[in-house]
């Protein structure tokens, strides 16, 4: 029979992987990044419970939503700013996902910043404007990432100490 403690510490090195899965994703987008931190999290505080994991999962929950909702909304702010119509950005959309299957590891990204200038390139009938628009989008991505990525070291740090003030309490 497995007893609890040997459970909780199974569980706790598992969450932490998934920690170092959910930061990689946030970097090289074929994993959910975040949403795997934020899912890890929630297993842990549900498997060892107690208050300091229900904080931890609280916090990473917040972390979670402000790091992709600052993501997505920036990239989206940038390229509206750069008075970029949306079907060019659905397009960079479609083009992402094609890219995901397409090319391992960076097809997302790829396939969206092509679609995106092929898109807009085509929409003004100027490739400096294309080339303008996925400059404009790379920078917004590049920015969104730093911020999602920053938010997620955060949540990281919040999970280290709830283990640590969680196991030093059991």
């Amino acid at each position: 029979m497995v007893d609890s403690l040997t459970v909780q510490i199974v569980v706790t090195v598992l969450a932490g992987l998934a920690y170092i899965v959910g930061l990689t994703g946030i970097i090289v987008p074929v994993l959910p990044g975040t949403i795997t931190i934020v899912a890890a999290t929630l297993v842990w505080a549900i498997v060892v419970g107690g208050w300091p994991a229900w904080v931890a999962f609280g916090l990473v929950l917040v972390f979670g939503v402000i790091g992709m909702g600052t993501s997505y909304v920036l990239t989206g702010r940038r390229l509206q700013q750069a008075e970029v119509p949306m079907w060019p950005i659905y397009v960079g959309i479609a083009a992402g996902i094609v890219g995901f299957f397409v090319i391992p590891l960076l097809g997302l990204p790829i396939g969206f910043l092509l679609g995106l200038y092929i898109a807009e390139a085509a929409r003004t009938k100027d490739l400096r404007q294309g080339l303008t628009s996925m400059s404009v989008a790379l920078k917004a991505l590049g920015i969104g990432i730093l911020i999602e990525f920053s938010l997620a070291m955060l949540s990281t740090i919040t999970f280290a100490v709830a283990v640590v003030v969680h196991f030093v309490s059991v």
